[in-house]
């Protein structure tokens, strides 16, 4: 065991509790976290506040500091990586570009503007709107991305001049608690704090008197747990949800053409992203195409442990969503849809799956309807294109969805009217820092990412400076 600590106050600190951390290749333990106990998430609060004054003062400094913390990222990116597949399951080349991946959006917070807006100078009065920092940020993150949604949240908060403690999820604490470790000579103490352990350090994170903003990514259920939780004391939240992102294919796309990068989309980190596509909706005139277009690239291939050579999909990070995906497919199956490629676990140790398209599936299946986030995906068929818009739309989800179609013109028109938070024309899961991220209906609330992203983290401040 590598003997993970958290940080506190810039200092590494033990719990006498522990937690095991599955290793999702073998399914077995691989290594222990800490299991935080409240007076030890008392004390990382009362870091955080007690760092806030001095770090909200110095703006050159916290640019600073994040440019080091991405440097250190970069650097580190390898050893990072290699704790992410361990706990995670991706592929190692995967893991690693996550890393790095984190490093970019710190490093693009860094040099992100925090603008001074002079909405009067005259006689009477000169007036500036200003954005001030909130205080003390709770960030609690999910499994799928562990390193690289922890830096979504970090490097615009910490940026706008909040002081931070991040909790990430027991399914994969490691590479969150090496990030601690990793800047404690880079970051003041204090500022970023880094605590694990279950769903009850989460509950108590969400109700604690001391921070003033809740930014969670994870589940519809749990993200209205913590708005329920933050409302008492009227805390401001970022609730990033699930999503179940359609794509839909024009008539005059051409499957060949387009497999590829819908497969990806679809299929990217073993499915279990927020924003994949979740439903592909084709025309009936070339259904069958489509079908066998991603069917083919889905029997091509290469399953298997993250750190194994060529390997392009690795095991479902936990046991519970490796049942959840299991179960949706079977009940796929036993309604009548049929499994084009895939289709069933994989025999051997670890929660392995089958990448999975399923044909003939239609709405009103459990897998059509509900987010699997997983390596497994219903083709639905459609006749009329105003119905699939209202089927895509007909649903509790709106993070993002996309339009594929060989005019470009008409598919951005059709991709207007999608019901949802960034809607793609001709790609999917186009993500980047500059880019706000956030959803519909029940997908969120507020966004992340760019100068919209920054914005969440502060409050306004008009200052008003009479003349005469």
């Amino acid at each position: 065991m590598a003997g993970y600590t958290m940080t506190v106050g810039g200092e590494a600190a033990q719990t006498s509790a522990t937690f095991g951390v599955v290793d999702p290749s073998t399914g077995e333990v691989a290594e222990r976290a800490p299991d935080a106990s409240r007076d030890q998430l008392d004390a990382a609060f009362a870091a955080a506040a007690a760092a806030y004054g001095p770090w909200r003062a110095d703006e050159k400094a916290r640019r600073e500091a994040l440019r080091a913390a991405a440097d250190v990222l970069f650097a580190r990116s390898a050893e990072i990586g290699a704790v992410i597949t361990l706990e995670q399951g991706k592929p190692l080349q995967d893991a690693t570009m996550e890393a790095v991946g984190a490093g970019v959006w710190l490093k693009y917070f860094a040099d992100l503007e925090l603008p001074r807006e002079v909405i009067q100078d005259d006689d009477a009065a000169f007036v500036e709107v200003v954005r001030r920092p909130l205080g003390v940020v709770a960030a609690i993150t999910p499994w799928n991305f562990p390193l690289l949604l922890a830096a979504w949240k970090l490097g615009p908060a910490l940026l706008a001049g909040n002081t931070v403690v991040l909790k990430p999820s027991p399914y994969t604490p490691l590479s969150s608690l090496l990030l601690g470790e990793a800047l404690r000579d880079v970051l003041p103490p204090g500022v970023l704090n880094v605590v694990s352990g279950g769903d009850d350090l989460g509950a108590w994170m969400t109700s604690h008197p001391v921070p003033r903003k809740i930014s969670f990514t994870g589940s519809v259920a749990t993200g209205k747990r913590v708005a329920a939780a933050a409302a008492p004391d009227l805390k401001r939240v970022t609730l990033e949800l699930g999503g179940n992102d359609p794509a839909i294919l024009l008539d005059d796309v051409d499957p060949a053409a387009v497999a590829d990068k819908l497969f990806g989309a679809a299929f990217m980190n073993n499915g279990q992203v927020c924003s994949a596509v979740k439903r592909v909706y084709a025309p009936e005139a070339i259904y069958d195409d489509v079908v066998e277009a991603l069917a083919a690239r889905a029997r091509e291939a290469k399953v298997g442990a993250g750190t194994d050579e060529g390997v392009q999909f690795g095991p479902i990070n936990n046991r519970p969503q490796f049942e959840r995906v299991s179960e949706l497919v079977a009940d796929a199956l036993a309604g009548g849809a049929k499994a084009a490629a895939g289709g069933r676990p994989l025999d051997r140790p670890g929660y392995f799956f089958e990448p999975t398209i399923l044909a003939g599936a239609q709405d009103g299946t459990r897998i059509v309807d509900e987010e699997q986030f997983g390596p497994a995906l219903p083709v639905v068929a459609y006749r009329d294109l105003d119905e699939a818009i209202a089927r895509a739309n007909g649903t509790h989800f709106g993070l993002s969805g996309s339009v594929w179609g060989g005019d470009a013109d008409r598919a951005a028109e059709i991709a207007g009217r999608l019901e949802c938070g960034t809607s793609w024309v001709n790609t999917h899961l186009a993500l980047a820092p500059h880019q706000p991220f956030g959803g519909f209906k029940w997908s969120g609330v507020g966004v992340e990412n760019g100068p919209w992203g920054l914005h969440g983290f502060t409050e306004l401040q008009v200052v008003h400076r009479a003349k005469g």
